[in-house]
Parts: C-alpha cells; structure tokens; sequence
C-alpha cells in the first residue's frame, strides 16, 4: 500500500479563527473576484491561490486548508483530473466547483461531483449579478465547511410489533419502491450507493438531487453508468416501470400517484416552504400515500431540512426510513434532521443503506 503524504499544519490556522481557503483557477480576473468576496467577511482567509492544478497540488504540500475552490477548465492537469488528488493532499477538504465551465457544459460538473467534488457555483455573468453571486458563494463556503455539532439520539426507536433481520434492522413488507434524496455532496454518495446495490433489485427507483434543471439530463446519464440501469429524467404522466431510476426534473417536484390501475409520476410545481425545487419532501410523501409500508425512503448527505417532513410522513406510513451517518456526509443537514425526529432504522454510509435495501428486498423475494 502506498505511504500517504505528510501534512504539516498550517500556521494560519493556528492564528486564527477563519476558515482557510485554497483558489484553484488559471483565470486572475476569477481569483480576484473571489478575493473581493471573501475580503468582505471575516469568516475565511484566502492562504493560496493557484493558477493550475499542479501548482495547487504542491500548495497542499504546506498548507492546512478547510475548502478548495476550484476551477474545471485549466491548461494542463484539469480540474476533473486533479480531484482525487486534491482530496488526498488536501485531507479530503471540501471542494467547491466556480467555473463558467458548468454553465457551458453540466456534464462536466456532474462528473466532477461524482469524483467527490462538494458543490457547484456558477461565476457571474454580468457585472449586475455579481452580489448575487458573492452572497451564493457565502453561504455555499459557510456550509460547506461548519461542521454539524448536533447528535444523533444514542439509542433509535424501535416498535414492538417489528420483526428484525440479522443486522438489527426493522423489516416490516417487501420493497415495491425506493425513494432517494439528496443534495450537497449527493452525486458522490448516491454513486457509492448505486455501485453496492445490486443490479438484480429492480424496483421502481425515484431520485430526487438537488441540481439546476441543465444539468438534470447528465446526472441521469451518469447514474445510468455507476447503478447499471436505466436512468431518465421523469417526464410527467409516464407510468413508474420496474427496473427504472426515475430522476426528479430541475423545474418541478417528482410526486407519483394511482391512476387507471398504474402508478404514474405527477409534477408538483408548488413552492415548498424551503424553496427548494426540486424538493425531497413532496417526493416522500406521495410515495408514503401510494406505496406505504412496501416503500423504502433514504435520505443523503446535503444541507438544510428538504426531506424530514416527507421522511416523517413515510414512517407513518409504515415506510422504512435509512439516512446516511455525520462522518461519510458532505454536509449532515438532511439525513441529520431525519436523524433527530427519532425516525430512521437506520444510520451508515452510503454503501451500507444500499446492502440494506438488498436484504430487505431478498428477503421478501423482492428483485
């Protein structure tokens, strides 16, 4: 096995309180814009900019840092390429995409995402969108980088009438739906979670992910690749087919409901009270009134509460509920908030959840 590298800590850190920050982009005109907005706030403090991948690389050689921003499009080593070794050197530091690049191709950004990359902003287009731009870059860089301190309750509730796989797990009814959500840091860890399940569980899938409607036709083509099913974006009235993973579309919330004998995707439009859209809520909640207890909700790393309300939902319905744990997510917001309603039977990785939903799935003979 290789060695891993030495990392020294960084004296920066050690005077003071703000957040490190590394900017990776060959563009200046880039790497002042997003000087001019970290200078604003006295939570970060710029330690390094690179002009190129390989430059960033022998940066992280000496400095401790809490967040790389980076550009995908450089000379040389591109972003894409210097992902896995910018999470190695940079001791798995979250890493923000700000590239026009992603406006220009998504699929690039989605890959990027898959390979481990946090979250994605989009430089600003025009000089009136700039302030836009400077509080979204914030907010991202905030949460990106504090930590949750909030706990899980030690021990999970478990109902009497439960019946118990060898793991421990509630398993109540087969599983005749998987619904997934999933936000900062989800394409990462829905790809672990697609590469371990296994490609004879052929239930319907719903994936709801957080991302702007371009890139909603990329995303689907990449989890095509890592679950070895067909993924599509939904298209509203279309019958939910086994076999499918059926991805919520950026403009509208992804709802089923019972129609002429069949179950058929409905497009909610309605604004959630989190104003995100696609939301995770409505997606639980139609699934925990049409399929009930023969459903399976997993909730994802990603920021905020979109999918506590619908996970609650599903529960009641008899729905079983599996949320990923603090220390694999990017952000424990979602599955944390699903944590402390005292309603998941169960807390893991990505991988883990995914095996899960394979026993559940053969032990009712559920493929």
């Amino acid at each position: 096995m290789a060695s891993r590298p030495n990392f020294p800590v960084s004296n920066a850190r050690e005077r003071s309180h703000r957040r490190n920050v590394l900017v990776v982009d060959d563009s200046a005109v880039a790497r002042l814009i997003v000087q001019r907005v970290v200078n604003d706030t006295d939570d970060f403090e710029i330690v390094g900019h690179a002009a190129s991948a390989e430059e960033a690389l022998e940066k992280l050689r000496t400095l401790a840092v809490d967040l790389v921003i980076l550009d995908i499009e450089m000379p040389g080593m591109n972003g894409i390429a210097a992902i896995p070794h910018i999470l190695r050197f940079g001791r798995n530091a979250p890493i923000l995409i700000v590239s026009s690049h992603c406006r220009a191709d998504a699929k690039a950004s989605v890959r990027a995402m898959a390979m481990g990359a946090s979250d994605l902003i989009l430089k600003p287009n025009s000089p009136t969108s700039n302030d836009q731009f400077a509080t979204a870059l914030l907010e991202k860089m905030t949460r990106l980088t504090v930590p949750t301190t909030q706990k899980v309750p030690a021990t999970l509730p478990k109902s009497e009438e439960t019946d118990y796989l060898a793991s421990g797990v509630p398993v109540r009814r087969p599983v005749r739906c998987l619904a997934i959500g999933a936000s900062t840091g989800g394409i990462h860890a829905l790809s672990a979670f697609f590469a371990e399940l296994p490609r004879d569980f052929t239930m319907p899938i719903l994936v709801t992910q957080h991302l702007p409607a371009d890139f909603i036709v990329y995303f689907a083509r990449q989890l095509q690749v890592v679950s070895g099913r067909k993924a599509i974006p939904a298209r509203d009235g279309q019958r939910v087919e086994a076999g499918e993973v059926l991805v919520a579309a950026g403009d509208a919330h992804l709802t089923v409901r019972k129609c002429d004998g069949h179950v058929r995707v409905c497009f909610d439009y309605n604004r959630t009270q989190d104003g995100f859209c696609p939301s995770v809520d409505p997606m639980l909640s139609s699934v925990a009134e049409v399929y009930g207890s023969d459903s399976v909700g997993v909730v994802l790393t990603g920021m905020g509460r979109d999918g506590a309300m619908g996970a609650q939902m599903l529960a009641k319905a008899g729905g079983e509920i599996l949320v990923q744990d603090q220390k694999s997510s990017v952000v424990w917001g979602m599955p944390g908030a699903v944590a402390r309603l005292g309603i998941a039977n169960m807390i893991a990785p990505p991988f883990d959840l995914a095996n899960q939903v394979s026993r559940r799935a053969k032990a009712f003979g559920c493929k």
